[in-house]
């Protein structure tokens, strides 16, 4: 039976990692074993980044829709729990995005917010 030789495959997984490393500082672009540490932990990084971005946006998101509310004499809570109430279903994304780009009807939605609470 032939010889199993693993030089090419050893050659192939360091080449992936030393591409994947390509651009760090110093040693870590260039060895092996250093770029292996600095590619698992940039992965983290990345993996810890993905969730962290959704957290922002949705602060982000938050704080857009309170400044359009404090814009027509109203909180955030109130305006959400209005919302609820008058069973309008529309996601905070979408409320930043019309408290920017529309504000008439934004303004709309604080009243019929207002309306519902008031009942």
């Amino acid at each position: 039976m032939a010889r199993i030789k693993g030089a090419l495959m050893t050659r192939k997984r360091r080449k992936k990692i030393l591409k994947l490393a390509k651009g760090y500082f110093g040693s870590k672009s260039r060895l092996f074993k250093t770029a292996k540490e600095a590619v698992m932990k940039s992965g983290q990084y990345a993996y810890i980044g993905r969730k962290q971005k959704k957290r922002d946006f949705r602060r982000l998101w938050i704080t857009r829709i309170s400044a359009a509310c404090k814009a027509n004499e109203m909180n955030y809570s109130t305006f959400m729990n209005g919302l609820k109430k008058a069973k309008i279903d529309i996601n905070r994304k979408m409320l930043a995005e019309l408290a920017v780009s529309d504000p008439k009807a934004f303004t709309e939605l604080t009243k019929a917010a207002k309306k519902a609470l008031a009942k």
